[in-house]
């Protein structure tokens, strides 16, 4: 354990990630905010529109792998904390940055698996993709970066009560689905609105779909992939450095 500290923390973190899937999977919140909430948002914005088969995949995709790589991670700590658990893992030899990419893991595995459902939903109903290697990998990546971004938010307030992290989840989650290019292009938008969009993450997954599937994009494809991996590195670094501070209060 000395020689290998680093991969022995990593084999650490994915057996937290094993056991939250195994636990977490199934519980409401993550059913109600993975699945339920993306068909419903889905079916409020779309059914019922004229709108190019591409715009609807684009959007069902690029809500589906959000919501659903989010619904994981911000229930895992206060649930941890509320039945003790949390406890047990601290005082075990895992280390901080350990046991929230174990979080992550699973996360990220919960979206990929969720997000199969839509692609296969838009490859039944004809929709053609241009590009499959780079819609896989910027499915990976955003997967891994929403996950991480869910990480974040359940850093704070520090409390063991799920409701109260899922809500404050919720508050941040739905305004950046509707900035985000999936309602309105991203080259329709205004000015001041582009800005606002630039800071979501979710805004350069969207511009990845419609460049695999629609051959267009308002960003290049290096940016979007770039200001995927950037949002993750930043969402990680700044959710380990919260929860350092914010696991004792848990306890």
């Amino acid at each position: 354990m000395l020689e290998y500290p680093f991969l022995e923390q990593l084999k650490r973190a994915f057996a937290i990630a094993k056991k939250n899937l195994r636990i977490y999977y199934k519980s409401g919140p993550v059913l109600i905010f993975g699945l339920i909430t993306p068909c419903f948002f889905f079916l409020a914005f779309f059914i019922g529109r004229n709108l190019p088969i591409q715009q609807l995949f684009t959007g069902l995709i690029g809500m589906t792998i959000f919501f659903s790589s989010m619904s994981i991670g911000p229930a895992i700590v206060p649930f941890e904390a509320r039945s003790r658990t949390l406890e047990r893992l601290v005082s075990t030899p895992v280390s901080v940055w350990a046991l929230l990419l174990g979080d992550v893991i699973a996360s990220f595995l919960y979206g990929l698996l969720v997000t199969i459902i839509p692609v296969t939903i838009g490859l039944v109903s004809g929709v053609s993709i241009i590009h499959p290697l780079i819609l896989c990998l910027g499915i990976f990546f955003a997967a891994f970066c929403f996950a991480s971004f869910g990480i974040l938010l359940s850093a704070y307030p520090p409390t063991d009560v799920p409701s109260t992290v899922m809500m404050t989840s919720t508050l941040v989650k739905f305004p950046l689905v509707f900035i985000s290019g999936i309602f309105i292009p991203i080259w329709e938008m205004h000015d001041w609105q582009r800005i606002l969009a630039s800071f979501s993450p979710l805004t350069y997954f969207t511009d990845l779909v419609n460049y695999c599937t629609q051959g267009t994009s308002y960003y290049s494809v290096f940016v979007d992939f770039a200001a995927l991996i950037g949002f993750t590195l930043l969402f990680l670094t700044v959710a380990i450095k919260i929860h350092e501070k914010t696991l004792p209060k848990r306890l």
